[in-house]
């Protein structure tokens, strides 16, 4: 007799051990690259901060006359792969962890922490915020759901503190075609560097220039990026804040060897305009921003120039960083009608056998601004110095620690208070698979 290729009855056990075997093995191909293309890595940072406000005002009138808090902070990202198949899935996951070191209710407030649910000039203890992504990968084109870190010119987020900010919604990116990218993205919260709640997302109102809490539903991107060669690229994005703004940018960026040293160039173009209900009011701006650099050796040498156009301060995201060469520690330079320049000086002491170790100081002087209800012309300048250093070998390798220090002063103290700044940040970056 010839054996039955198919029955009625239930499979003996041994078959059903292989049938189950065969099923696991299915499922486990298709997970095999979620499971060995992810990663997990923490990063513990360590942040001491002092702004000490030199303008002269008291605590009664202007606020605190110093920030200063130090905290310690842990930032888990988990990534997969995808699953295998001409549709990949995956998801992501960031964790973030901030505790209190120390801190006073006369000097809270700094952005490193939260403030306390019952007395707001204290900070909080400790706080947590996570957030997940999924994510669907056909050939090179990904397309994420979820919490997630933009780093692009019109949505950069803000890490200038314990923790960064966080922002919710989707992002497509494809790259099916040989050097260029294109970019698409719809957000509509955002969780603050110093917060856990996730809030709507909104202009920012640094100095008043818009006023705050001025929400949208939406903001929506669309982009794309050319390399021409190896040298030099193009990019160039829309916004729109619904409701509230239109932004265009154009940015070029270039590269040159030269027979002793090479040349660098960075030009960045930004027009904003307001749309629809113009919630934050009327906005007219234009901004061209731009940097030239030498390098030779160990030693960069760079000069850079900003200007702001029509009645309007620049808008962003609060939450994120203007993509302006002049966005310095503490200052944007981007007031209304503002012309700023930049110089900058960087050295590496690699160059003389000291890998690891790096320095910049940068000076920026602005002026021409128009300051709200005064004739006077608004004037400002910034000086940052900063040495990192990162170890490179042994029991503490990849620990790395930067110091800070920043000086800002201006002839409008109402909006902008004269301070001075030094932050210590310690950081230790480790893989846990």
């Amino acid at each position: 007799m010839f054996p039955r290729m198919f029955s009625p009855f239930p499979l003996a056990p041994g078959r059903r051990v292989t049938g189950l075997f065969l099923l696991c093995a299915g499922v486990n191909a298709q997970a095999a690259g979620f499971l060995e293309d992810a990663s997990a890595k923490i990063e513990a940072r360590n942040v001491y901060f002092n702004r000490d406000f030199r303008d002269g005002y008291s605590s009664s009138s202007q606020g605190a006359s110093k920030r200063e808090e130090w905290a310690q902070g842990f930032i888990l990202n988990v990534q997969s792969g995808y699953t295998q198949g001409p549709v990949g899935v995956g998801v992501d996951a960031l964790g973030m962890f901030g505790f209190k070191l120390d801190s006073s209710p006369a000097d809270s407030n700094s952005g490193l922490l939260p403030s306390s649910g019952h007395d707001p000039r204290r900070s909080a203890d400790q706080y947590a915020k996570m957030g997940l992504a999924a994510k669907v990968k056909v050939s090179n084109t990904v397309l994420k759901y979820g919490s997630m870190m933009p780093d692009v010119p019109l949505l950069k987020y803000n890490d200038g503190r314990l923790l960064p900010t966080l922002f919710h919604g989707a992002m497509l990116t494809s790259e099916e075609l040989h050097d260029l990218k294109f970019t698409l993205a719809r957000l509509d919260k955002y969780t603050a560097r110093d917060s856990t709640d996730r809030q709507d997302i909104r202009v920012h109102c640094k100095n008043k220039r818009y006023a705050c809490d001025t929400e949208a539903d939406h903001f929506d991107l669309a982009g794309v990026d050319y390399r021409f060669n190896e040298r030099f690229s193009a990019q160039y994005q829309v916004a729109k804040l619904e409701n509230i703004y239109r932004q265009h940018f154009l940015g070029l960026v270039a590269s040159q060897p030269l027979p002793v040293g090479s040349l660098s160039a960075d030009m960045r173009l930004i027009k904003s305009d307001d749309i629809g209900n113009a919630r934050a009011g009327e906005i007219d701006h234009r901004a061209f921003s731009g940097m030239l650099g030498y390098s030779l050796g160990g030693h960069k040498l760079s000069a850079g120039w900003q200007r702001m156009y029509g009645n309007s301060a620049m808008p962003y995201l609060d939450g994120s960083n203007p993509y302006l060469v002049n966005y310095a520690q503490v200052n944007d330079f981007a007031a209304a009608q503002e012309r700023s320049w930049q110089v900058r000086y960087d050295y590496d002491f690699k160059a003389l056998g000291v890998p690891g170790l790096t320095f910049f100081t940068r000076y920026i002087n602005g002026d021409n601004i128009k300051v709200p209800g005064s004739s006077v012309e608004g004037k400002e300048w910034e000086r940052d110095t900063e040495f990192k250093y990162q170890v490179q070998s042994g029991t503490f390798k990849d620990v790395s620690v930067r110091l800070r220090n920043s000086t800002y002063r201006s002839n409008y103290e109402r909006w902008a208070r004269d301070m001075d700044e030094t932050r210590v940040i310690v950081s230790y970056n480790f893989s846990i698979f």
